[in-house]
C-alpha cells in the first residue's frame, strides 16, 4: 500500500490527527516515567533488610509502671529477657534500642580518624547486650559476633562510658575505608576531635537496613554496639519464633511479661512483616496511584483513537463504497485504516519518547530519580502501537463491511 496517498489524506484534515498524536505523546511520556517510578519504588520496598525469614520475627515493647533506678532497670531487663526466652516456640531474644524499618532510630556520625575535619557517614547505631546476629539471622561475612565479655552495662546519667567493639555493615565499611580489603581490626570513631569515641570493628555484616531504610547505600549504613543501657522509657525486645509459631508466641510472650510484673506493665507488640508494610505503605500507595493514572491515560487515548476513526468512517462512507465497487477487498479497507492510525500513533510515539526523556531529566534534577532506562520507552511505544491497532480495529472493520450499494446511494 502506498504511504503517500494516506499521508496526503491526513494533511487535508490535520486537526484530528495532530490532536491524537499529541495525546499519544503526552500519554507515553507520562506512562514511561510512571512505570519507571513504580518499578524503582517496588524494588526499594522489596529490598532485603538483612533479617532472615522476617515473617518469624516480632517485637515487644515493655514499659513497667515502676521503672526504678539503674540497678532495678538492669535487673528488670534481664528478668524480662529470661521470661521471654522461656516462652515455648521462641528461638531467640535480643534487647535492642530500635527496630529495622521502624522510621524512628538512633543515628551517629562516624569517621576513620579523629583528626578528620568532617565525619564520613551518619550510620544508625543498634544497641544490644544480646546477639542480634542470632535473633535476626544476620549474615557475618568477616570477623565474629559479640561475646558476653564484650557487653558493658552503662548508666548514661552517671557515666560517659562506651562500647569498645562494634559490628558494622559492608556498605559502611566501603564508605569509611574505600581502599581496604578487610575492616576487621580497624578503629572506627564516633565523631571527630578529642571527644570522639573509638571502637574496634570485630565483625562485618553483609547487610542491615537502617530504621529509615533510605534509598542507596546509606540505607545500609549500620553499626551494632554491645551495651546494656538503662535510663530508657521502655525496653524493646526483638524475638524470633519457630516456623508457624509466631502468633502463639506473641500471645504467650505478652502473658509472660504481664505475670512477671503482676500486670503493672504497658505492652505493645508488632511483627517485622507489619513494620515492612507500614514503612512502605506510602510507596505502595504511590505505585497504585501511578498505575491507575496510567490505565486511565491509555483508556482516554484509546477512546480518542476510536472516536477519530469512527468519525472518519462516517465522513468517508461514500469513498469507501466506491473503492469496494472498484474491487477493493475488505482486507484492503481494513489495512488502510490500520496503516493510517499507525502513522499517527508513530508520530505521537516519537514525540512521546522525547517528552519522556525531558520529563525524566526534570525528575532526575528535582527528585534525584534514576535515569529512565531505554526499555521503558520501548515497552511504552509497543503498548501504544498495540493500543492504536486494537482501538482502530473496530471502526476499521465496520468500514470494511460497508456494502458498496449502500455506501454510494445518495443521501
Amino acid at each position: 500500500m502506498e504511504i503517500k496517498p494516506i499521508f496526503s489524506a491526513l494533511m487535508r484534515s490535520k486537526t484530528g490527527p495532530i490532536l491524537v498524536a499529541i495525546q499519544v505523546a503526552l500519554s507515553l511520556a507520562i506512562l514511561a516515567n510512571a512505570l519507571h517510578i513504580v518499578s524503582v519504588r517496588q524494588a526499594v520496598a522489596a529490598r532485603p533488610s538483612g533479617i532472615a525469614d522476617e515473617a518469624q520475627v516480632f517485637n515487644l515493647s515493655v514499659k513497667p509502671l515502676n521503672r526504678g533506678g539503674h540497678e532495678q532497670q538492669v535487673a528488670n531487663q534481664k528478668a524480662q529477657a529470661a521470661a521471654l526466652r522461656a516462652v515455648p516456640g521462641v528461638v531467640s531474644v535480643a534487647d535492642t534500642n530500635q527496630i529495622v524499618l521502624s522510621r524512628s532510630g538512633n543515628y551517629n556520625s562516624v569517621a576513620a580518624s579523629r583528626d578528620q575535619e568532617r565525619t564520613t557517614a551518619n550510620p544508625t547505631m543498634f544497641i544490644t547486650p544480646d546477639s542480634l546476629v542470632k535473633t535476626w539471622g544476620l549474615k557475618l561475612v568477616d570477623g565474629r559476633d559479640f561475646t558476653p565479655q564484650d557487653v558493658q552495662e552503662i548508666d548514661p546519667n552517671t557515666s560517659k562510658a562506651f562500647a569498645s567493639v562494634a559490628l558494622i555493615t559492608q556498605a559502611l565499611g566501603e564508605k569509611v575505608w574505600p581502599d581496604a580489603k578487610s575492616y576487621v581490626g580497624k578503629t572506627l570513631y564516633y565523631g571527630t576531635g578529642a571527644d570522639a569515641r573509638e571502637v574496634t570493628v570485630i565483625g562485618v555484616l553483609e547487610r542491615l537496613q537502617t530504621p529509615s531504610a533510605a534509598t542507596g547505600a546509606q540505607g545500609e549504613y549500620s553499626t551494632i554496639v554491645p551495651i546494656r543501657l538503662s535510663g530508657q522509657s521502655r525496653s524493646l525486645y526483638t524475638l524470633r519464633a519457630e516456623p508457624g509459631q509466631r502468633e502463639r508466641a506473641i500471645k504467650d510472650a505478652e502473658e509472660a511479661i504481664r505475670k512477671l510484673h503482676n500486670g503493672q506493665v504497658v505492652l505493645r507488640s508488632t511483627t517485622q512483616s507489619e513494620q515492612r508494610v507500614e514503612r512502605y505503605k506510602a510507596d505502595h500507595a504511590l505505585s497504585w496511584m501511578l498505575i491507575t493514572v496510567s490505565v486511565l491515560l491509555m483508556m482516554v487515548t484509546a477512546s480518542g483513537i476510536v472516536g477519530m476513526a469512527s468519525l472518519w468512517v462516517t465522513q468517508r462512507r461514500k469513498q469507501i463504497g466506491v473503492r469496494r465497487a472498484l474491487g477493493a477487498r475488505k482486507f484492503d479497507i481494513l489495512r488502510y485504516f490500520v496503516t493510517e492510525n499507525l502513522m499517527i500513533t508513530s508520530a505521537g510515539i516519537v514525540g512521546g519518547v522525547l517528552g519522556a526523556l525531558g520529563l525524566n531529566q526534570l525528575l532526575v534534577s528535582k527528585l534525584e530519580l534514576a535515569r529512565l532506562p531505554a526499555e521503558y520507552m520501548v515497552i511504552g511505544a509497543a503498548a501504544f502501537w498495540a493500543l492504536g491497532i486494537a482501538a482502530v480495529y473496530g471502526p476499521a472493520w465496520r468500514a470494511a463491511s460497508i456494502s458498496p450499494a449502500l455506501a454510494t446511494r445518495s443521501a
